[in-house]
């Protein structure tokens, strides 16, 4: 894959017209792609099956299509006439889920996103900007991870969605395209209009936030002997809605000309799962207890990326670089589900 650093759109582009298809949109960093999309005056249409997806989440004037983005019966009727882009979300996200179940990631990461890229060809789709993980990379011996580290995914879930990538990369495909590697993401929207709705994730900012809300009865700190500075593990938390911006710089740069390309998307820094309680303490003003357990199978101690590329090529400038702020919008989009 050619990497393209020479056509470089500005960020700034403003788009007041054209069609993008979200699929996923009704799910945790879909809903907010949806948001900022219309912040910048695109006609979005949402497809989501629901499965981890909420009515809620999609905004009441966006058309919601229940049902299979891999699906003819759902997506030909959206692709006729074609679309500008597709922006593909859908996906089942969790780790230990997708080591239980194999079969379900394969069906619901890799084959519905076949599905839908061959669909999206035959309807002349151009752009395309699909949402990956840095999951691809497993567990990598150098930190930063940039795009170049070797590919050695450990779980399903990593897997699959790297099917997708290398899917997206071959020469077959006439999709012009970015894929995005979040590493992890957290938060929620500052009006309050979407945030993460799923129970009992596995995502940590999400289940503190759930602990200090009162909906999850106790937090377990998997591991304190990792070689890191505290003993616990430490990632490269992103504000969902930075990362959600950063789809739209993507479909911005795919408009003005710009080749192919897979990228970081993370703040290029970490905080431990000890750094993330104690801002969860200076949110609510108190000490949430926690108890400590064993290690999980295949958590590497540190995932850091490296962010270079995204910002150069996209000129992609993250606002919300805040672990505070990402765990106190987290913690009042939790009180907010009680409503």
């Amino acid at each position: 894959m050619t990497m393209a650093t020479a056509k470089n759109p500005s960020p700034m582009q403003t788009r007041t017209s054209g069609r993008v298809i979200v699929t996923g949109g009704a799910g945790y960093v879909g809903s907010h792609a949806v948001l900022a999309l219309r912040a910048r005056g695109w006609n979005v249409s949402v497809v989501d099956d629901l499965s981890t997806g909420n009515r809620r989440l999609v905004p009441t004037d966006v058309p919601l299509h229940v049902g299979d983005a891999g699906s003819p019966e759902i997506m030909t009727p959206l692709l006729t006439p074609c679309p500008d882009a597709v922006m593909h979300f859908a996906a089942s996200i969790s780790v230990p889920e997708s080591v239980a179940n194999p079969d379900k990631y394969l069906r619901n990461n890799f084959e519905v996103s076949q599905r839908l890229v061959k669909m999206c060809m035959a309807a002349g789709v151009k752009y395309f900007v699909f949402s990956s993980t840095a999951s691809v990379y497993g567990m990598p011996e150098r930190m930063p991870i940039d795009e170049d580290t070797p590919l050695h995914p450990i779980n399903p879930y990593g897997q699959t969605k790297l099917m997708t990538e290398t899917l997206l990369r071959d020469p077959g495909t006439t999709l012009r395209h970015v894929a995005l590697r979040y590493f992890n993401v957290a938060g929620a929207d500052a009006d309050g209009r979407a945030g993460q709705i799923a129970q009992n994730s596995t995502n940590l900012i999400k289940a503190v936030a759930e602990l200090a809300a009162g909906n999850r009865p106790e937090l377990i700190v998997h591991g304190t002997d990792y070689p890191t500075p505290d003993g616990t593990c430490i990632r490269d938390y992103i504000h969902v809605s930075d990362v959600a911006d950063a789809h739209v710089a993507a479909l911005d740069y795919l408009l003005a000309g710009g080749e192919s390309a897979v990228m970081n998307c993370g703040y290029g820094q970490g905080f431990s799962v000890l750094d993330v309680l104690a801002a969860a303490d200076r949110a609510e003003g108190r000490h949430l207890t926690y108890r400590t357990g064993p290690r999980r199978p295949g958590d590497p101690p540190t995932l850091i990326a490296e962010i270079g590329r995204i910002r150069r090529v996209l000129g992609w400038t993250p606002i919300r670089d805040d672990l505070d702020l990402m765990v106190r919008s987290a913690i009042a989009w939790e009180r907010s589900l009680a409503r």
